[in-house]
């Protein structure tokens, strides 16, 4: 069975390495049972079924923040038009 990096991992699901770590720290997605020790450091791998059930949330997370111009359409708009000044 073949295991990928977390930068691997990334790659295949179409984002970087930092947001599928943010993703972990934050825990939206959890991480992978195998981990690799390198030195200091863990290192978690990746199986293609994994991946998947990752690619699975994606939609569901990947966009959290809201741009102005989205949060502009969700605001309820007046019923009334506002009265102007008439010019003299």
């Amino acid at each position: 069975m073949k295991t990928y990096s977390t930068r691997e991992a990334a790659k295949k699901l179409g984002i970087t390495g930092v947001a599928l770590g943010r993703y972990i720290n934050l825990g939206k997605v959890m991480p992978p049972q195998q981990t690799i020790s390198v030195g200091n450091k863990q290192i978690h791998a990746w199986t293609d079924e994994e991946i998947e059930r990752v690619r699975k949330l994606l939609p569901k997370i990947a966009n959290g923040r809201k741009t102005r111009y989205q949060k502009q359409k969700n605001k309820p708009q007046a019923t009334k038009p506002v009265p102007r000044k008439k010019k003299n």
